[in-house]
């Protein structure tokens, strides 16, 4: 059953404040339809339980601004502003996506329902970067994007959940010129 928009919109701002603040374990909805003035039927006649709650929030209503990939120039300035703008996409979603671990690794019906709906978009924007380096002549090759994003993917939540270190320019920099143009130009060399 639908809402009325801006009693949707309450619930799912409630949540996700609540998510932010107290994570999904610790989030019941009783305290989202205090915090969004509701009552837990009307919740409740929208959705299931707060998982069903999350994952139409994280898939149909979090927005993502994502800022299309500059063209700097060359293939390296491309992807070093790439990487820091996925690094500063997370770092905006810092407190969520903490809210959202642990329920992840401990409620297999949500992290299945995310994997299955979350879309993937290309938020690193490596598609255009490397058909740019292509034109250019930087790549001889066309390189498979879905890798690079894979690798630059790993590497971020690596840094953030694991070490806890900034995701700094430095970061950005030492990511691409240790990590993704070696692999890059590796890749392309076995095309050949």
């Amino acid at each position: 059953m639908r809402l009325d928009p801006s009693r949707e919109r309450a619930i799912l701002d409630a949540t996700m404040e609540l998510l932010s603040e107290v994570g999904f374990d610790r989030m019941s909805v009783d305290q989202i339809a205090k915090r969004a003035s509701a009552s837990k039927a009307t919740i409740y006649r929208r959705w299931p339980g707060k998982e069903a709650l999350v994952v139409d929030l994280v898939c149909n209503h979090l927005e993502i601004d994502v800022a299309p990939p500059p063209d700097t120039g060359s293939m390296r300035g491309d992807l070093t502003a790439v990487v820091a703008g996925f690094c500063r996409t997370l770092e905006q979603r810092h407190s969520l996506v903490f809210g959202l671990l642990p329920a992840l690794l401990t409620t297999p019906d949500l992290a299945a329902a995310l994997r299955e709906h979350v879309p993937r978009p290309d938020i690193t924007g490596t598609t255009p970067l490397l058909d740019r380096a292509r034109e250019r002549g930087e790549l001889p090759e066309r390189i498979e994007p879905g890798e690079i994003r894979r690798v630059t993917e790993a590497l971020v939540w690596h840094r953030l959940l694991i070490l806890g270190k900034p995701l700094d320019e430095a970061f950005a920099e030492e990511t691409v010129d240790r990590v993704l143009l070696p692999l890059i130009h590796a890749w392309s060399a076995t095309k050949h």
